[in-house]
């Protein structure tokens, strides 16, 4: 008897032995992984682009702004680099001038319209838009990101009928 008491003994220290090991193994891989989270946090600081600086500046927005590997891009729309609204009363000319400015974003950060997760579209003119929108056949060609189509009364400058803004994935 003296002899299982002994085994018994022996095979819980060594149990709780085993335990206590992994246990500080575990936390000290809690604590790695802690340390390199801060270090990924610390490296994604907010890169801010401007696409015509002086006209963003006066209405307070950046164009874009990249953290990792992750763009958001405020909506674009039909205007010259004075922010003066171009292709007045022509909903397709005014999507195509959106689509060439997000185009120039996208460069700037290295990437195309096949690394756009998602899109979303604002028109004052949701039946002419939807005649229209075959032209995004040309700008996505492997596949269509997720987004939304809004009818909205107005956007920022009365003569403007669409704004595009994208939110970009940028694989490595």
């Amino acid at each position: 008897m003296k002899v299982l008491t002994k085994r018994i003994t022996l095979l819980t220290f060594l149990f709780a032995l085993a335990f206590g090991f992994q246990s500080c193994e575990q936390k000290q891989k809690e604590e790695t992984k802690e340390v390199e989270k801060e270090v990924m946090v610390e490296s994604e600081k907010p890169e801010y682009f401007l696409l015509r600086p002086e006209v963003e500046k006066a209405y307070g927005y950046s164009h874009a702004v990249k953290i990792g590997n992750d763009i958001k891009i405020s909506g674009a729309v039909s205007m010259d680099d004075e922010g003066n609204p171009t292709a007045i009363g022509d909903l397709e000319q005014q999507m195509k001038n959106c689509y060439s400015d997000l185009e120039k974003i996208l460069k700037h950060y290295g990437c195309t319209f096949d690394d756009v997760v998602v899109e979303n579209i604002f028109t004052t003119n949701m039946p002419l838009f939807l005649e229209k929108a075959g032209y995004r056949n040309e700008i996505y060609k492997k596949q269509f990101p997720t987004g939304s189509w809004l009818g909205v009364k107005e956007l920022a400058i009365p003569d403007f009928m669409i704004e595009i803004e994208l939110e970009v994935h940028k694989s490595e």
